[in-house]
């Protein structure tokens, strides 16, 4: 069996969004001007689509090594852990260092929690992590502050990397195949403007369909079921003492 050809290409998506819109008739090619002004806007797009829904391939298990009393840690390019900044975390977890490691989970705190804490320098085993989104990091403090013993562990955040924006128009784009129409029809719903109505309605229509159609769809297979934690409801009421 052979492997699905990749046909996200800027090249395509854009050629493909002027036909929808209207604005390419077949035979003729895109100029470089226009190549260069709808990959922009594809690249706006695409930061925009990042923000609607969950992106499953986006997902990463993101281990940190921890240091015995510090509880700051910022993922970014300027970093404490140098990478590409995550959109966000979603859930954690801590593993200690035994053969095979023993984990638990850890969980998230609002800028309310974190602010009341009494003190946010106590050392001992993490139990929870407040994230705070600034613009170039996304800045992570673990309470209780690790601990010789909890150093020796890891912490781990489920996060949500970045699409990485394409430069060339013959880039693969960070999107599989199956949301190329999206792509298409989004961009040619921002590019319609000023063509007859019909065609921008019918860009429009179809944009909110295949971007409805596919936040249904990129959700995890299994089910999930949120159960009360009587631990975690116990500690958040000692941070008030």
């Amino acid at each position: 069996m052979t492997s699905p050809v990749t046909f996200n290409t800027p090249d395509r998506v854009i050629r493909e969004a002027m036909e929808n819109a209207g604005l390419l008739q077949d035979g003729d090619d895109p100029t470089s001007e226009q190549f260069a002004k709808y990959g922009n806007r594809l690249n706006s797009l695409i930061n925009y689509y990042q923000t609607q829904g969950l992106k499953l391939w986006l997902l990463q298990d993101l281990s940190i090594t921890l240091t015995a009393g510090t509880n700051f840690y910022s993922l970014g390019l300027t970093g404490t852990v140098s990478m590409t900044k995550p959109l966000r975390a979603l859930q954690g977890y801590f593993a200690d260092n035994s053969s095979p490691p023993v984990r638990r989970p850890i969980y998230p705190m609002a800028w309310q929690e974190w602010l009341t804490l009494s003190q946010t320098g106590q050392q001992g085993a993490i139990s929870q992590y407040f994230v705070d989104k600034q613009q170039l990091t996304l800045n992570v403090y673990f309470w209780l502050t690790p601990d010789s013993t909890a150093a020796l562990g890891t912490a781990h955040l489920l996060i949500e990397n970045q699409v990485t924006n394409f430069t060339g128009i013959t880039d693969t784009m960070n999107f599989p195949l199956e949301w190329f129409n999206l792509l298409s029809w989004g961009l040619a719903n921002e590019i319609s403007t000023g063509q007859p109505q019909s065609i921008m309605d019918r860009c429009e229509k179809n944009a909110m369909k295949y971007q409805m159609a596919l936040e249904n769809w990129d959700v995890e297979d299994a089910s999930t079921r949120m159960v009360p934690d009587s631990q975690l409801a116990g500690m958040q009421a000692s941070n008030f003492r």
